[in-house]
C-alpha cells in the first residue's frame, strides 16, 4: 500500500484562503450586499413580513416589527463569522432575502453557507439561483476545498434545494443541535474544489437567457445540470 492510500493525498499547491470581506458580489440578476441593519433591514422585513413559515427551522424569528427586526440585523450586520449579505433583486431593486458564510476554517480550506432566508417574491427565481452561484464561486477562486450545506433532516425545501445547486447528500448526523427547544438532526451536503468547475457550466448554461423563453419558463432544468456532477444524492430528494 503506498503512502497516498495509507495516509491520504498529498496536498499540493494549496495555500490558506482569506476570510470574505466586505465586497459586493455582482450578478446579472441579483447584487450581494453586506449586511447594513440602517440599509436593508426594513426593505428585508416588508419582504418576510406575513410569512413567518420562513422562520421555522431558524434559530431566530419570526419578528414582530421592523425594529425587532433591525435590531437583529444591527447585532450581525459586523460579524465576521456568520458573515451575512443580502440579496438585491436588480430588476426592482429590492431586498429579497439573506444569506451568510459561516463556520469559515481557512485553514482547513472549508466554508458553509447558511442562514439562508428568502421572500416569496424571490424564491423559484432566477435571481436567488444566482446568489447561490455567486457565493459558491467566491469560495472557490478565494481558494476554499470545501463548500458545505447543512439543514434541519426535517426541512425538505432546504435539501431539495441543496441537490438542485450540485451538493452532494453526505448523511445525517443524529441529535446534531438543539434549537428552540427541539431536536435537530442535521443532513450534509457539500461541494469540493474539483467538482466547481463543471458546476460554474453548469451555472452558467442555467443562468443564460437562452434558457428561458419569453415567459420565462425554464427550457433545462438546473437539477438535470448538476445531477451528473454529484458525488451522492439524497435518497429524500427526487430531482
Amino acid at each position: 500500500m503506498d503512502d497516498a492510500a495509507r495516509l491520504g493525498q498529498v496536498v499540493s499547491g494549496w495555500s490558506v484562503p482569506p476570510r470574505p470581506g466586505d465586497e459586493p458580489l455582482e450578478g446579472h440578476w441579483v447584487r450581494l450586499e453586506p449586511l447594513s441593519a440602517d440599509t436593508h433591514a426594513a426593505d428585508l422585513f416588508r419582504a418576510f413580513s406575513g410569512h413567518d413559515a420562513l422562520w421555522d427551522y431558524m434559530p431566530y424569528g419570526p419578528f414582530a416589527s421592523a425594529a425587532a427586526y433591525h435590531r437583529w440585523a444591527k447585532e450581525r450586520e459586523a460579524g465576521e463569522d456568520p458573515r451575512f449579505f443580502v440579496l438585491r433583486d436588480r430588476a426592482t431593486g429590492h431586498c429579497g432575502g439573506i444569506a451568510s458564510f459561516l463556520r469559515i476554517a481557512p485553514e482547513a480550506g472549508s466554508i458553509e453557507v447558511g442562514h439562508i432566508c428568502i421572500g416569496p417574491e424571490m424564491q423559484r427565481g432566477v435571481a436567488a439561483t444566482e446568489a447561490m452561484a455567486l457565493m459558491m464561486g467566491w469560495a472557490f477562486a478565494a481558494g476554499y476545498r470545501r463548500y458545505e450545506w447543512k439543514c434541519n433532516a426535517l426541512n425538505l425545501p432546504s435539501r431539495r434545494a441543496a441537490q438542485r445547486l450540485g451538493f452532494s447528500y453526505e448523511g445525517i448526523f443524529r441529535q446534531h443541535l438543539v434549537v428552540k427547544g427541539r431536536n435537530r438532526d442535521s443532513a450534509w451536503f457539500s461541494v469540493i474544489d474539483s467538482e466547481w468547475p463543471a458546476l460554474a457550466e453548469a451555472f452558467k448554461a442555467w443562468l443564460s437567457p437562452a434558457n428561458f423563453d419569453a415567459a420565462g419558463r425554464q427550457r433545462e432544468r438546473l437539477s438535470d445540470l448538476t445531477r451528473l456532477v454529484r458525488a451522492g444524492s439524497d435518497p429524500a430528494v427526487r430531482d
